[in-house]
């Protein structure tokens, strides 16, 4: 899966704000406490079973702030982890060690969550042919990673922002003027604009489908919080013709019948808003 938002750009620019946030002008626990030149080396210690996600961004994170910091590097990003396992051993400076946990493990705690229950989601649907995607419904200023990790669990992205696609909810449509009009006037602007962006919309009953199809001109039709037997009714009357979504209200009880339904994709929120992050910890040896 090409993941466009993550460049080397990106990720420089999201790590210098984060050290930024936590270090300001310095770390003077670190520098008031240890004496300049003492070197150490700590392991980073898994609490939780799970799936591993962030060690290329922990990775970058030490050697931003120190490259001369040595990583021995024990688990990959997408593996499975247990209680007890060893993800890497960093050796150096022990200030600049210190001043880069904190960030290393809030970064790797909570993709590392997401990342295990994108996993255990994908799992609940394995043998479909429905992916699971994310949603925007991020942290402010933490969506690359958080985005990042839902890849690394076997999810798909959705779009990265309001920038990359079009997408027409409820409320699009309605200060729109009905669906027509919003699918119309979308079309013009891309026209005007000269931008190939993809357009879903959302649709909320049979005849919102209808009127869709009626139209025509977009990539992704949403079924918003339609009953699994109304979904069919829809997937049924769009004929393959348009790519299909599955969103709201969907549990990890009923994602199962929904992808049996046949649609495309099912978008998860909760992937990102409400997972548990996971309990890891920087132990100096």
């Amino acid at each position: 899966m090409e993941l466009t938002y993550l460049t080397e750009e990106s990720i420089k620019s999201f790590i210098s704000e984060a050290m930024q946030e936590d270090v300001g002008d310095g770390d003077h626990s670190s520098l008031a406490s240890i004496p300049e030149g003492t070197q150490s080396e700590a392991r980073l210690l898994f609490k939780d079973d799970g799936i591993l996600a962030g060690m290329d961004l922990a990775e970058k994170i030490f050697n931003h702030f120190d490259p001369s910091l040595s990583l021995t590097i024990l688990k990959k990003d997408g593996e499975e982890i247990n209680n007890g396992d060893i993800g890497l051993i960093v050796k150096g400076s022990a200030r600049s060690i210190l001043t880069c946990e904190r960030l290393v493990l809030n970064c790797m705690q909570r993709m590392s969550g997401i990342a295990t229950y994108t996993h255990y989601l994908c799992g609940l649907i394995a043998g479909t042919d429905t992916q699971i995607l994310d949603t925007r419904k991020t942290t402010p200023n933490f969506r690359l990673p958080e985005k990042w990790a839902v890849s690394i669990g076997g999810g798909k992205n959705h779009r990265f922002a309001l920038y990359d696609m079009i997408m027409l909810k409820d409320n699009h449509i309605d200060f729109a003027g009905g669906i027509e009009k919003a699918i119309h006037a979308t079309q013009d602007y891309l026209k005007k604009t000269g931008k190939k962006l993809k357009i879903e919309i959302e649709t909320r009953n049979i005849q919102e489908v209808r009127e869709v199809l009626a139209v025509g001109g977009v990539d992704i039709i949403m079924l918003d919080n339609m009953m699994p037997s109304v979904m069919k009714e829809a997937i049924k009357l769009i004929d393959g013709k348009y790519k299909t979504e599955a969103s709201g209200g969907i549990t990890e009880k009923s994602i199962r019948e929904v992808a049996e339904c046949g649609v495309d994709y099912i978008s998860v929120g909760a992937l990102t808003h409400s997972v548990k992050s996971l309990d890891i910890s920087l132990k100096a040896n």
